[in-house]
């Protein structure tokens, strides 16, 4: 008698769980960036990404992220080295383009105000 071991089905569901956890902190913490800037629109420092919790919720979306992918390959077959070490850099480099864009909206917020991000103009 052969034993076929069952997917993984679980490591998905908690990497997503993850997620969605860091997910809601960080939007909250958006939520609370964007409030003092309408309060203080001249304060340079309300527009930086260092040295606030936004680093490290978006550290742990990118974490659950990471599980996530990780175990979908382990779900399709893939070993746990293999599984992990081919989401990591899909991860990471996914994660660092957001992280570069979302500072320069950031910018753009304070050079130009919430203006600057109108998509319906084209001028």
């Amino acid at each position: 008698m052969y034993y076929y071991p069952q997917p993984p089905i679980l490591i998905p569901i908690i990497g997503l769980f993850i997620a969605i956890i860091f997910g809601l902190t960080f939007q909250t913490q958006i939520e609370q960036k964007v409030r003092s800037w309408s309060k203080n629109p001249q304060d340079a420092k309300s527009y930086q990404l260092e040295g606030s919790g936004l680093s490290v919720s978006y550290g742990g979306i990118c974490l659950g992220v990471w599980v996530f992918l990780a175990g979908g390959l382990l779900t399709f077959g893939f070993g746990v080295i293999v599984a992990y070490g081919v989401a990591l850099p899909i991860t990471l480099f996914t994660g660092s383009l957001i992280w570069s864009q979302l500072k320069e909206v950031f910018l753009q917020l304070k050079d130009g105000g919430s203006k600057a991000l109108d998509l319906d103009s084209f001028g």
